[in-house]
């Protein structure tokens, strides 16, 4: 599912290790460790007793850094277990969910994409031609090449929504009929106004 916005403080972390990444290898390392980044923080979502771990404020820096340490040299690149140590020390790796959100946006924004989330009845993918119709309009909307993320939302009637950033495009059918009935209410309102104004003379 879409995730909120990434705090402040997920942001600046994200950004320094995107510099990190970038000053080392290039838009090529900085891409490399987005992948890396989002791999390691899909195992955490889908963990239980791994995001347990990594965000419960009762197991000691010490304690967790070994743990890690433990777990994940050799398994991860070397820049990116010195980032989880830097940030358990600080104690932020509560916020490591949030700083893999932050560092996609950002890596997006470097590249000139921007995400898109895209909301159907059933959550599946339009057809490739359909996808590139869209593309091109989100592209002449935002100057930004478009990365689709497709979510199912069984409330819609049908159509599809779009989320671009913080920004809600509803095309949903339900929408459209709220619109049209909130309109002929509106118009009829005026007409009953209109009516009553020249039978009042």
């Amino acid at each position: 599912m879409p995730t909120a916005a990434p705090s402040e403080v997920a942001t600046v972390y994200a950004n320094a290790l995107f510099e990190l990444a970038r000053s080392a290898g290039g838009d090529a390392g900085a891409a490399e460790m987005g992948e890396e980044l989002t791999a390691l923080c899909e195992i955490v979502r889908s963990d239980v007793r791994l995001r347990r771990f990594i965000e419960s404020p009762v197991i000691g820096a010490a304690k967790r850094a070994a743990a890690l340490e433990r777990m994940l040299k050799g398994r991860v690149s070397d820049r990116l277990l010195t980032f989880l140590m830097v940030l358990n020390r600080k104690g932020r790796l509560g916020a490591l969910l949030p700083v893999c959100d932050a560092y996609d946006a950002t890596l997006q924004q470097a590249f000139g994409k921007t995400e898109v989330d895209v909301y159907t009845v059933d959550g599946a993918a339009p057809s490739p031609e359909s996808q590139q119709v869209m593309r091109e309009r989100i592209k002449a909307a935002t100057g930004k090449d478009p990365v689709f993320h497709f979510y199912a939302d069984p409330h819609m009637v049908g159509g599809v929504k779009f989320r671009i950033g913080d920004q809600l495009v509803d095309g949903s059918v339900a929408t459209r009929l709220r619109r049209m009935r909130s309109a002929l209410i509106d118009k009829g309102g005026a007409r009953v106004r209109a009516a009553t104004k020249d039978f009042l003379g």
